[in-house]
């Protein structure tokens, strides 16, 4: 009878509150280790795509690292996502959104046609 006991006393009875419970607090741990990571939205999608395309021009880089060169390749694909995010959103976008768009894809090719000189 002493084994019954034992085998009883070890199951463990999960339920759907506890699942849930569980499953906020890894969340919460996930948003902590990442700390405060902006909202997501159109001007975070056009700074991202800038980034990714001034870091392959060779105009970013990380401080410690060496200088590399420019992956002109990889720049203009950068650029041309910002183009076709520019082509079909056109209509859709606040003028303010507009303009910083326009800008940043004027000055990007600027860059690219400067670098590949």
């Amino acid at each position: 009878m002493a084994k019954e006991e034992k085998n009883q006393e070890k199951k463990i009875i999960v339920d759907e509150d506890w699942k849930q419970e569980a499953q906020k607090e890894k969340d919460r741990e996930q948003d902590e280790s990442h700390g405060s990571l902006p909202p997501g939205n159109f001007a975070a999608l056009i700074s991202m795509l800038t980034t990714q395309a001034l870091f392959a021009l060779g105009l970013l880089q990380i401080k410690g690292q060496e200088k590399k060169e420019p992956d002109l390749a990889l720049a203009k694909y950068n650029i041309d996502m910002l183009e076709t995010l520019e082509e079909k959103t056109k209509g859709n976008l606040t003028q303010e959104e507009q303009t910083v768009l326009a800008n940043t894809l004027n000055e990007l090719r600027m860059g690219y046609v400067k670098i590949s000189e």
